[in-house]
């Protein structure tokens, strides 16, 4: 077995490894170094932040949820995209299942569209 189909691939792993170690070793060296109280501050969206209440805020559970549609939406790009390399290959059968696939995520997306879980209000 010959190794040599797999040089570019472990010469482009040491090329970024490389890169990554050179740019986190010379940073300090190249980066800025005059700070002052604007630079240092927190900048959130262009509105000063305001300190938080002791024992931390609570959190609207409207954030958590469209944390999971996010993550749910998501997860089916990622099936997506192998359907889509071997759609020649599956077929009709692979067709007819990622219909159903999709189909079942819409009925969730819908439900949860009318519940009101993607209002910001």
């Amino acid at each position: 077995m010959s190794l040599s189909p797999y040089v570019p691939i472990i010469g482009m792993f040491a090329l970024a490894a490389g890169f990554a170690v050179f740019s986190v070793a010379i940073a300090p060296f190249l980066g800025p170094r005059r700070f002052n109280k604007a630079k240092l501050a927190a900048y959130e969206c262009g509105i000063e932040p305001s300190p938080e209440p002791i024992g931390g805020g609570r959190i609207p559970v409207k954030f958590y949820l469209t944390a999971m549609l996010f993550i749910i939406f998501d997860i089916e790009i990622i099936f997506l995209y192998p359907w889509a390399v071997s759609f020649d290959s599956l077929g009709l059968f692979g067709f007819v299942e990622m219909l159903l696939f999709i189909g079942t995520v819409f009925i969730a997306y819908a439900y949860v569209w009318r519940r009101g879980g993607l209002d910001w209000d």
